[in-house]
């Protein structure tokens, strides 16, 4: 959404959801990374301890980090690991599996791998 000056000009971009000023600050980029929402595909039921043990580990670093998401259980609806699946573009994706909106941002491995770069908010998407 953007909003013209009075007398024509330049425009001034507006979050969508709240309408606030989204110019060129920090500010307005930090709104925008907050607007973002980033996914968790896990399951809440699975004898894998290893499924157990790699949703742990991401939802600690995600913690750890701040980072503010949604949990999406995919034991509740077959519909959800489909679209899980869909999404990241591997027809045999497993949990846990990170999402920025509908953009895939990877597994557990790959979060792992932007821990040890220092690059998990480029990992998901939000700078």
């Amino acid at each position: 959404m953007s909003r013209a000056h009075p007398g024509g000009g330049a425009t001034e971009k507006l979050c969508g959801k709240c309408s606030s000023l989204l110019s060129g600050t920090e500010e307005g980029k930090r709104h925008t990374a907050a607007a973002m929402v980033i996914k968790l595909y896990y399951t809440t039921v699975t004898a894998s301890r290893e499924v157990k043990s790699q949703q742990a580990r991401v939802i600690c670093i995600l913690d750890s980090k701040g980072v503010k998401y949604e949990l999406v259980d995919i034991s509740q609806d077959n519909a959800l690991l489909e679209e899980m699946r869909t999404l990241s573009g591997n027809p045999n994706a497993m949990p846990p599996q990170l999402f920025n909106g509908t953009s895939y941002c990877g597994d557990h491995m790959l979060l792992e791998d932007a821990v040890e770069d220092n690059a998990v908010e480029k990992f998901l998407k939000l700078t």
